[in-house]
């Protein structure tokens, strides 16, 4: 990075300085760690000599708690990035939401959850792009699509996979009744174009349209929307973020490139699966947690059966205690089996 050309190829000069910040991240995330166990022990043993371990004063029992809060916390992150082995774990994501059948009942269920994973990604201290948003006939929304930019954005993220379920009193139903949604999520990578794909123009259906999106906190109005279909896979992609038709295209691309990418990867999976004569299921689409508003409270994940009554606090992004539990056993080989209810 000191070299006087680095910055001649901006591309690669990108992907290094991306990789950089990365790579420090990480030695300043354990330089944090090493720090706070060294109060704590110096702590620990201030109390010990100046009181014998009876009578600890409660300032200093509170700061000791606190340390503990505190290396817990960044033990469970480094921990956690142990477990990404993955070709793409490490790098940014791309996030499609799409409601179930249901009308504006599983449009506001979508809306729902891309403020869930928004307010995440503003947890972790991520990146957010939206890069598009279809605002639903009364309310909610009919798709959206952003991209998240942070250290194993694509490997975290990857475990919120699947179809999620919604069940409330409809405040869209006069009669207050107990309604059940449906909204699938899809996460792929945000690869880099150095990453060897070939993909046939003539397999391409490239079409533009004019979009009004949502306004406020999804996009405004543009002219130059654009929608790839790739037709052997039946891939769709779109984006309309962009003022520029160009850009939107080039979004798509690498929106297409990465779910291209992910379906040859599953493809080989199975494949190697079948030889080895294992049962591997890979069911993106199952329904893989449910939240529950009534008659009680609660949120389950129906793959490694870990829940958590605080509703409003997971809605407000509060995920990660299920991202952590579902990537822990996935790396285990100790994922319970789906529950369809």
């Amino acid at each position: 990075m000191r070299a006087s050309d680095f910055w001649d190829d901006q591309g690669h000069a990108q992907s290094v300085s991306t990789r950089y910040s990365r790579l420090r991240s990480k030695l300043e995330d354990y330089d944090r760690l090493a720090g706070q166990v060294d109060d704590f022990e110096t702590l620990l043993e201030m109390a010990v000599e100046e009181t014998g371990g009876e009578g600890v004063p409660g300032e200093l029992v509170e700061e000791l708690e606190r340390l503990i809060h505190d290396i817990e916390y960044n033990v469970e992150r480094l921990e956690e990035q142990r477990l990404f082995t993955g070709e793409f774990d490490a790098g940014d994501a791309i996030v499609s939401i799409h409601p179930g059948a249901g009308g504006t009942e599983s449009q506001d269920w979508a809306e729902m959850l891309l403020r869930m994973y928004l307010r995440w990604a503003q947890r972790r201290g991520f990146q957010t792009e939206l890069n598009e948003a279809s605002e639903g006939d009364e309310a909610g929304l009919k798709s959206a699509t952003f991209t998240v930019h942070g250290e194993n954005a694509y490997g975290l993220l990857s475990a919120e996979r699947g179809v999620h379920r919604l069940v409330r009193i409809s405040p869209f139903d006069a009669a207050k009744r107990r309604h059940t949604s449906f909204a699938s999520v899809d996460v792929t990578p945000l690869v880099s174009e150095d990453v060897e794909l070939e993909i046939d123009e003539k397999d391409l259906r490239v079409e533009t349209y004019r979009s009004q999106g949502a306004g406020g906190q999804h996009v405004n109005k543009t002219d130059s929307a654009v929608r790839i279909t790739h037709v052997p896979s039946k891939t769709v992609v779109q984006c309309q973020n962009e003022r520029s038709q160009i850009q939107n295209r080039e979004t798509c691309m690498r929106m297409l490139r990465g779910k291209l990418l992910l379906l040859e990867q599953e493809r080989r999976e199975r494949e190697m699966a079948k030889e080895k004569g294992e049962q591997k299921e890979i069911a993106w689409g199952s329904q893989i947690r449910s939240y529950v508003l009534a008659p009680y409270t609660l949120v389950k994940d129906h793959r490694t059966n870990y829940e958590k009554g605080n509703v409003d606090a997971v809605l407000d992004g509060a995920v990660d205690e299920f991202i952590r539990a579902y990537i822990w056993q996935r790396s285990v080989g100790k994922l319970g089996a789906r529950a369809g209810a």
